[in-house]
């Protein structure tokens, strides 16, 4: 644990999903945690309506998916710009759909799950100056008319595509403004829609819809023959009549509560690792809205990251295990960078070869099913998987699912992602577990449900964050002490 020099263990600026979700891990795991969030209150401005199937995997892991199912829409297919459908229905999960719900509901469960962890929220608090030395991190705060400073041993910038500690850090954000002055109403329908997300474009431009859940539906539409500076304030009737175009009717939009623009960029810093502050989320990669992976590709970013930081403020991590940060997430943002932008580039399209070509693709896609079960893949986020350090066995760095365990006493998690609730690793074995009990401070054991099945002869030793750490056949137990050793550090007794 930190010494009391330090104010907090870890500093997480910016309390939106991505910083709320790893607050939560760390002040879980017993580490002393302040969030310092610039906006005195939650902001109105909900873009995220999709939660995919590795989010809500990881979200099961924090005892938090089925309440937030409860509060959406599950969609098994999943309709992008054109005639382009995935087919979520055959994802390998427990969640083989698209859950559609405002951020507003992630937002509200990772905050209640943080606070009652132990999580310090300061609202209205802005990040004014950063400096870090060998052994911590300073934060420069202003509340109001009050200036002050927060100390601790790492800090992590979640705040947004505008990041403050990405600009303090001097970190370049490279990247181009994909599509400019995209719309944004909260409007009541006259006509419901027949699909929970309602996606279209054409000449024109595109249109997206999306409910609230309460009678309120998010329009996000660009309309191209039109366009307008940020600022410029949003006229309902011509909304109106973008939709009809786009989607074959407008659904009688009225009563809007709030509108806006914005501009959709994409861009990604070359680094997530500046010393001992690191960068996630919005504030490390943006991209187009197409696809729904934003918030999702952050949430991720924060399970990456935070049992790692557990490791090295516990002590029992190398420094080496933090910079995996870097050489794990950062090709998964570069990789969903790519997608999103072939998805809005083919909506954006604007001469007739280009729609022509796109037409064609998706059609394509419609017809040849492995094509649809990989995007389905892609979308969600189950087929990210981590290069391994050295050739191993097949599933190191491989998400792996939630495999059905042995309960040999009431109460005991009866499958991986319960037992990943403890917010530690997981050592899955049919044999003898009484190898692994020096690191019983930062593992469980438990034994796979089917002894006779594929992991019959396997010890898996799965990360905090749902990924195989290592894998081995029928190994000794030396060599299972040496992994144990490699990924959690020195046994404790």
């Amino acid at each position: 644990m930190a010494d009391r020099q330090f104010d907090a263990d870890v500093v997480v600026v910016g309390a939106g999903p991505t910083g709320l979700l790893l607050a939560g891990d760390l002040a879980a795991a017993g580490l002393r945690v302040t969030v310092l969030e610039k906006r005195g209150t939650e902001s109105n401005l909900t873009r995220a309506f999709a939660v995919h199937a590795r989010t809500l995997e990881q979200l099961d892991a924090r005892g938090l998916a089925d309440d937030l199912v409860a509060t959406g829409r599950p969609v098994s297919s999943l309709r992008l710009f054109g005639r382009l459908a995935v087919d979520l229905g055959s994802l390998p999960s427990r969640f083989p759909f698209v859950l559609v719900t405002p951020q507003s509901h992630t937002e509200r469960l990772l905050q209640e799950r943080a606070t009652k962890a132990g999580a310090v929220i300061r609202r209205g608090a802005e990040v004014v100056g950063l400096r870090q030395d060998a052994a911590g991190v300073r934060l420069d705060v202003r509340e109001g008319d009050a200036e002050s400073s927060v100390r601790a041993v790492y800090a992590v910038g979640t705040d947004g595509v505008h990041s403050t500690v990405r600009d303090l850090l001097g970190i370049p954000f490279p990247g181009e403004s994909v599509v400019e002055s995209v719309m944004l109403a909260d409007v009541r329908l006259e006509r419901e829609p027949e699909d929970a997300l309602t996606v279209g474009a054409g000449e024109d431009g595109f249109a997206l819809l999306a409910p609230f859940g309460d009678g309120w539906y998010r329009v996000v539409a660009w309309d191209r023959n039109h366009p307008a500076p940020d600022g410029t304030p949003v006229d309902t009737d011509a909304l109106a009549a973008l939709m009809t175009s786009v989607l074959g009717t407008d659904h009688g939009p009225h009563d809007a509560r709030w509108t806006s623009r914005f501009h959709s960029d994409e861009r990604q810093v070359p680094t997530y690792r500046s010393g001992r502050v690191f960068l996630a989320g919005d504030a490390a990669h943006c991209h187009s809205p197409a696809g729904g992976q934003g918030m999702n590709t952050g949430l991720q970013d924060a399970a990456n990251l935070g049992w790692k930081l557990v490791g090295a403020v516990r002590g029992w991590a190398p420094d080496a295990l933090l910079d995996t940060y870097q050489t794990e997430r950062h090709p998964v943002g570069r990789a969903v960078l790519r997608s999103s932008g072939a998805l809005i580039r083919v909506a954006l399209a604007q001469s007739l070869p280009a729609r022509l070509a796109g037409g064609v693709l998706t059609a394509a896609a419609d017809r040849l099913g492995p094509v649809t079960r990989f995007g389905a893949r892609t979308v969600s986020g189950v087929s990210v998987a981590y290069p391994p350090a050295v050739p191993g066995h097949p599933l190191v760095g491989r998400r792996i699912p939630d495999l059905r365990l042995a309960v040999d006493e009431p109460g005991a998690p009866s499958r991986l992602y319960e037992a990943l609730r403890a917010g530690r690793s997981v050592l899955v074995s049919n044999d003898e577990l009484t190898v692994a009990e020096p690191w019983a401070d930062r593992l469980v054991t438990a034994a796979p449900a089917n002894p006779h099945g594929k992991l019959r002869d396997t010890v898996l030793l799965v990360r905090p964050d749902g990924y195989a750490a290592w894998a081995a056949v029928d190994p000794s137990g030396t060599e299972v002490r040496a992994a144990l050793t490699a990924w959690l550090g020195r046994p404790s007794v």
